[in-house]
């Protein structure tokens, strides 16, 4: 295996992604990220990611932040950036009917050139492009990673999305890669597949999240096998095959699992992921970002924890 350790980087998500407090009846996550008075808080966040040995952070520049000011704030902490993460929705989710070409149009784009533009500013090429992550969503809300109220016509009008924004982000000189994620119109293996047969290669590539391919009940060795020359990066995580199963066989809001210990640090659970990474051959140069999306314990542990089986895996 040819890959570095500057080709991985941590999403700081445990510190940004707050699960219900169990003590707390009818409490809710908190997405630190959209909260205005975040910024203030994230250069804390940014030293525990270096402090835990990480040179290297997934880009997230705030709303509340420019470009400039963001730089400066990665600069003071360390650290290097790696490829981020746009999304597209379908504006009938939003109860909007918006007509290709029209204003509006562009303007429902607008999200996808920001992240262009971002990436460029920071010398990146590569982006992952995930369908829209909507919490009012019935995959999210109801019953999640069963391709629960599955519609081909809106799967292609979905794929549609992904394939102009893929060519909107081409145009400035970045590849999109299609980012699966559980509770979007796009998280089966069946719809995986019919996103990335519908979309040309060179405009859309396959950037898979791991575990939530092994969440939507498929396995992320064959698929990264499948999709080889098309995989540009991959975010990491593992899991517990006890609690995937529970989930699989009773499936629920996605919620429910945000009270588990579902997703785990990459070498704590089970997924097979030295497998995965023996598909993508001596040649990949792709950045593989490791997520644990909800945390159950201690931040700094978790991202130690991440950080030292990087070191027992990949060469320096």
């Amino acid at each position: 295996m040819t890959i570095r350790r500057s080709q991985v980087a941590l999403n700081p998500i445990q510190w940004t992604n707050l699960p219900p407090d169990p003590a707390v009846p009818g409490s809710t996550g908190r997405w630190r990220y959209g909260e205005p008075s975040f910024v203030a808080d994230y250069p804390e966040v940014l030293a525990a990611v270096a402090a835990s040995g990480f040179d290297a952070t997934m880009m997230e520049v705030l709303d509340t932040q420019t470009l400039q000011s963001y730089a400066a704030m990665i600069e003071r902490a360390g650290l290097r950036v790696a490829p981020g993460y746009a999304s597209i929705g379908l504006p009938e989710d939003e109860g909007l009917e918006i007509a290709p070409g029209s204003a509006g149009w562009a303007r429902w784009f607008n999200p996808v050139r920001r992240k262009a533009e971002e990436s460029l500013y920071f010398g990146l090429d590569t982006v992952f492009l995930a369908p829209m992550v909507d919490y009012r969503l019935p995959r999210w809300s109801e019953r999640a990673a069963v391709g629960y109220l599955a519609d081909r016509d809106r799967l292609l009008r979905q794929a549609d999305m992904l394939a102009e924004a893929g060519r909107i982000l081409r145009a400035e000189g970045v590849r999109a890669g299609l980012h699966n994620h559980v509770g979007t119109w796009v998280e089966t293996e069946e719809e995986i597949e019919t996103v990335l047969a519908e979309v040309d290669p060179e405009v859309l590539g396959a950037s898979f999240d791991l575990g939530h391919l092994a969440w939507a009940g498929i396995d992320p060795v064959a698929m990264v096998a499948r999709h080889r020359d098309r995989v540009i990066d991959l975010h990491i995580k593992d899991h517990s095959t006890a609690v995937l199963a529970e989930n699989r066989a009773n499936p629920g809001p996605y919620d429910r699992v945000a009270s588990q210990p579902f997703f785990l640090e990459p070498g704590s659970g089970d997924l097979d992921i030295p497998g995965v990474l023996a598909q993508l051959g001596d040649d990949f140069d792709g950045w593989l970002v490791i997520e644990v999306d909800q945390l159950h314990g201690d931040p700094d542990a978790s991202a130690r924890r991440s950080r030292g089986w990087v070191e027992q895996t990949f060469a320096a």
